[in-house]
């Protein structure tokens, strides 16, 4: 007859349970694993699948009851930790959303909107274009594989343990936040600037010639502008959206560092 203790019984699920919270935190929070249209089972198994790969790698689990409330310390503490890695690229796809708001609010597009299902509300179209492109680039240029490594990875510098995370991490976050929307700011300002030009020439066209129709013929006009603009500058977009990754690369190892 096969019996566990107690002790092996507690290993086991500290083995798994521990690294397996923050596999699933990243997944829920990291972009294009967090997708809506992405069924539960299917981000449940492959957190399962990950954990079972990277676990046998990792160092030895502290020696604490699971369901003690230190466990339950480590347990909160993983989570964190994952949330903490994943928010790092959901904030350069938030960036990108907001540049397409803007654009679409100076251009006029704003009332071009449809529900999307991943904000659960109305979303621009240009916004939604915009996230299309970042997301098949993010793809294309192996992110999500390369985020995988930097998730096995951080297992190494923030090894599982009951030592809380330095307030470093969580500064270092909220400066990422701070200072990532500056680029934000720098993806839609061509658009911006193109609209700005376009809205006085309008503003000339009307006191030059006031029985000009300024409702009739500004709606169409600023436009044309837009979707011109946007004809021009989507096909150059690859190296910017390409800096904002490698950013978020390089924040997440300034994160990750002991």
């Amino acid at each position: 007859m096969i019996e566990f203790t107690s002790a092996q019984i507690n290993a086991w699920l500290s083995f798994f349970l521990w690294p397996l919270a923050r596999i699933l935190a990243v997944i829920a929070t990291a972009p294009f694993f967090s997708n809506q249209s992405v069924p539960g089972t299917v981000k449940i198994g492959l957190g399962a699948a990950l954990t079972v790969m990277i676990a046998p790698t990792l160092p030895a689990m502290p020696d604490i009851q699971v369901g003690s409330m230190a466990g339950l310390f480590i347990l909160a503490q993983q989570v964190l930790i994952g949330i903490g890695i994943g928010f790092v690229f959901r904030m350069i796809i938030a960036v990108i959303e907001m540049a397409g708001d803007t654009i679409s609010m100076s251009s006029g597009l704003g009332f071009a909107a449809f529900f999307d299902p991943q904000s659960q509300g109305q979303t621009g179209v240009i916004r939604q274009f915009l996230v299309i492109i970042a997301t098949t680039l993010f793809v294309s240029l192996n992110g999500h594989l390369l985020l995988i490594s930097a998730l096995a990875d951080s297992f190494n510098s923030l090894p599982v343990s009951a030592t809380p995370v330095s307030a470093g991490f969580s500064r270092q976050l909220v400066y990422w936040g701070g200072n990532i929307f500056k680029s934000g700011v720098h993806l839609a300002l061509p658009v911006v600037a193109a609209m700005l030009i376009a809205n006085m020439a309008l503003g000339i066209l009307t006191r030059a010639a006031p029985q000009l129709n300024l409702f009739a013929i500004g709606f169409p006009f600023t436009l044309g502008v837009a979707f011109i603009i946007l004809l021009f500058i989507v096909p150059l977009m690859a190296g910017p959206l390409n800096n904002l990754f490698e950013q978020g690369f390089s924040e997440l190892r300034k994160l990750l560092s002991p």
